[in-house]
């Protein structure tokens, strides 16, 4: 098996914009129109997020460039 090409800082930064992008405009609004578990997961996170402190990492935090394994 040969070893993955690392991507640049740049793309998987915009990746990840792209990603989150789909996502946010995919689960906006209510969750009527998701399958029944997907719509229970949903549910369960919105628990766990009142419950659990944020791990939402900060802005200085996510403006860094990505460090890519090697």
């Amino acid at each position: 098996m040969s070893e993955p090409h690392p991507i640049a800082p740049e793309h998987a930064r915009a990746i990840c914009d792209e990603i989150g992008e789909r996502l946010r405009y995919a689960l906006r609004g209510d969750y009527a129109d998701l399958p029944p578990r997907l719509r229970e997961l949903m549910d369960e996170l919105s628990l766990q997020d009142c419950e659990a402190p944020s791990l939402v990492p900060a802005m200085a935090d996510m403006m860094r460039p990505l460090v890519v394994a090697a």
